[in-house]
């Protein structure tokens, strides 16, 4: 049963994946005054489909003097940690295959190993251009790496909790956008990074590395590279709903279906504001991207996490010194029950 479950979760991956750059191709059309994909099916439906079959049946190529094995595990490794990330998110609710207390450091340490895979394919690859872009996505992603977590700490610290369903759920009564709205708002140019998207693309800067980590790659395991990137957008806009506006748990329907067809309503949301973030910002070069890392997102992340973290200090003394106060008075079980 649980295999089943795992199966229908990677085929309705592949099917959103499918149509989610149907999508992007659509939006960026319109933004840019064009059709986009509209001859093969109706509205061009029919066009992720045929674009898939294409890329199995596609001849594989592949350099000479290539490190074979690392060379092929990279792209299925990126894939593999994608579903395994969405997975885990899939089963929150139902399964407890983690640790139900620090899931969300089970997530982040999952997720670190996407450097693994840009830094093999560039070295495997035998091409200066993909060592080149491997090299890149590596520094970008170890660096920005660093802001995703630190920007994650005060909510961790505000919840008391490394469970990101406990933190869903504590945001009933009023969700954390309302609280934390510099941090989502830095969080987002962070995922942006975090994925190799516009403006953060260097690793495939194609003006300068061709393709870069991944030029030397054709058919099926090219595409697994493309399926990577777009699961891992799915994943992040799923992350910033639960994080940031309160999973399911923000809407207060009776009926079960609206509250799952708002909560992917805001998937959607998230999802197109990174299609429409790569239609009309340029793209950064890397000391500019290196630099607004190191010396901008960085310091203001860590300066939210030392504001946060002085505000839930001087709270908690607070409620102590009260609570040393009220220890004679006869309503104390009162006080104590409210905090309760």
């Amino acid at each position: 049963m649980f295999l089943l479950e795992v199966l229908c979760t990677i085929l309705f991956t592949l099917f959103c994946v499918a149509y989610f750059t149907l999508a992007e191709r659509k939006i960026i059309a319109y933004i840019q005054r064009r059709k986009g994909p509209n001859v093969v099916g109706l509205w061009g439906l029919i066009q992720p489909i045929i674009d898939g079959v294409k890329a199995i049946i596609k001849e594989q190529i592949k350099p000479l003097r290539n490190f074979f094995y690392f060379f092929l595990l990279a792209p299925f490794l990126s894939f593999l940690i994608s579903l395994m990330l969405l997975n885990l998110l899939s089963f929150l609710y139902t399964k407890g295959y983690f640790d139900e207390y620090l899931n969300m450091v089970f997530f982040l340490a999952i997720s670190s190993f996407n450097v693994f895979t840009l830094l093999w394919a560039g070295w495997s690859s035998n091409s200066k251009y993909a060592l080149l872009g491997g090299i890149r996505g590596t520094a970008q992603l170890f660096s920005f790496e660093m802001c995703f977590i630190t920007l994650l700490l005060p909510i961790f610290l505000s919840n008391s909790t490394f469970n990101i369903i406990n933190i869903s759920i504590l945001q009933k009564d009023i969700s954390n956008i309302y609280l934390f709205l510099p941090s989502c708002i830095y969080f987002f140019v962070v995922i942006l990074a975090e994925t190799n998207r516009v403006p953060f693309d260097i690793p495939e800067a194609e003006a300068e590395l061709v393709a870069g980590y991944n030029v030397e790659y054709s058919a099926i395991n090219f595409a697994m590279f493309f399926l990577a990137e777009y699961t891992n957008m799915l994943i992040n806009s799923y992350l910033v709903i639960l994080i940031f506006f309160g999973g399911f748990n923000s809407m207060e329907l009776e009926n079960w279906f609206f509250t799952c067809f708002f909560f992917n309503f805001k998937i959607v949301l998230i999802c197109c504001l990174f299609i429409i973030v790569r239609a009309i910002v340029p793209r950064y070069r890397f000391d500019q991207l290196m630099n607004n890392c190191w010396k901008i997102i960085l310091p203001v992340s860590f300066s939210f996490f030392l504001f946060f973290t002085s505000i839930i200090y001087l709270r908690n003394g607070l409620l102590y010194n009260l609570e040393i106060d009220l220890l004679g008075n006869p309503y104390y079980h009162l006080y104590v029950f409210y905090k309760t």
